[in-house]
């Protein structure tokens, strides 16, 4: 059975920083894409980021790109999250999920098949 485990969330004032960590379990983490989502009260969730399986690819969406940063540690089963200049639009509960194959295939959730349980970022104005 896949886990994958969020933290690193919190409440941090607009401008900060925070970083978001993912562990999974129970798959071979390194074969496969890993995305970040997020999910505000009241929204749909929506793509934050994606990275490929060798790191060799990264994708974000367009509001994040130049302040957020995804990568991955293959030997530690770990994706990160660095994310820099937070505004209070940034405040949702953010997900990793595991992609179907080793490269990148969509922004749709529907092309992830795990999903951690969330971890909750508030930025504050």
């Amino acid at each position: 059975q896949v886990q994958l485990v969020e933290s690193g969330g919190g409440l941090v004032q607009a401008g900060g920083s925070l970083r978001l960590s993912c562990a999974a379990s129970g798959r071979t983490f390194s074969s496969y894409a890993m995305g970040w989502f997020r999910q505000a009260r009241g929204a749909e969730r929506e793509f934050v980021a994606a990275i490929s399986w060798n790191s060799g690819n990264t994708y974000y969406k367009d509001s994040v790109k130049g302040r957020f940063t995804i990568s991955r540690d293959n030997a530690k089963n770990t994706v990160y999250l660095q994310m820099n200049s937070l505004k209070p639009e940034d405040t949702a509960v953010y997900y990793c999920a595991t992609g179907r194959y080793r490269y990148y295939t969509g922004r749709n959730p529907g092309e992830y098949d795990y999903w951690g349980q969330g971890t909750q970022v508030t930025v504050s104005s």
